[in-house]
């Protein structure tokens, strides 16, 4: 058994969840390994920001539901205000507009409530330490999500396109012409060369070219 370096300060853990017996079980798994120390409880929103300040952990380690709002809120407050801890989310739920969302807030780490102790330590150990853990649960649907999500992304991130013109620009970015388009949509092509044309006035653009780079910089096209 690895020892800790006699120097090595603690990973330290704000827990951020209203149930006080999940909150003691937590505590009690992650310092019963070495190198962890939970230094803050909290369970509201609005006791986040203090918590965080008072304490000064190296990760937050989140519910999703709690009495005055969602984890998601104060994971977004939290990243607007840097140098923020990362969020480790660990929750009951396991949809998938709860997964995409938490990473639209900048969670670093997913778990389920459920997940073996070891799953844990290891994911609150590498969220503090930078990366991003989802657990085996989850992490197989990460990528289907954010394909999935392409198309409302491009209406984000051109706004002044139509719901129809966001899926056409992703479309053209992703290389194909204007009779895949039509194919793809069930729609006549000279309706797709109308939604082309609208697409080059909103984006300021004189040539497809030129729309596909201003997509693709957005990170839309991709297979």
């Amino acid at each position: 058994m690895d020892e800790e370096p006699q120097d090595a300060l603690p990973v330290r853990v704000l827990i951020v969840d209203d149930h006080p017996l999940f909150r003691e079980g937590l505590k009690a798994a992650l310092e019963s390994a070495e190198g962890i120390a939970v230094v803050a409880e909290a369970e509201r929103v609005a006791e986040v920001p203090d918590a965080v300040a008072r304490s000064g952990p190296d990760v937050v380690v989140m519910d999703l539901s709690l009495p005055d709002g969602s984890g998601l809120e104060a994971a977004r407050r939290l990243a607007a205000q840097p140098p923020a801890p990362p969020v480790l989310m660990l929750t009951m739920a396991d949809d998938d507009g709860s997964l995409l969302a938490a990473l639209q807030a900048g969670a670093r780490g997913y778990l389920v409530k459920g997940a073996g102790r070891e799953e844990v330590l290891h994911a609150v150990r590498t969220v503090a330490a930078g990366g991003a853990v989802f657990g085996a649960d989850v992490a197989g649907r990460i990528t289907a999500l954010l394909a999935g999500a392409r198309v409302r992304e491009a209406g984000q991130l051109f706004p002044a396109l139509t719901a129809r013109e966001a899926e056409v620009l992703d479309l053209v970015a992703r290389g194909l012409d204007n009779r895949r388009i039509a194919r793809e949509l069930v729609v006549a092509e000279k309706t797709v060369r109308n939604h082309v044309t609208h697409i080059f006035e909103k984006l300021h653009v004189a040539t497809r070219a030129e729309a596909v780079a201003r997509a693709r910089d957005m990170g839309l096209g991709d297979s």
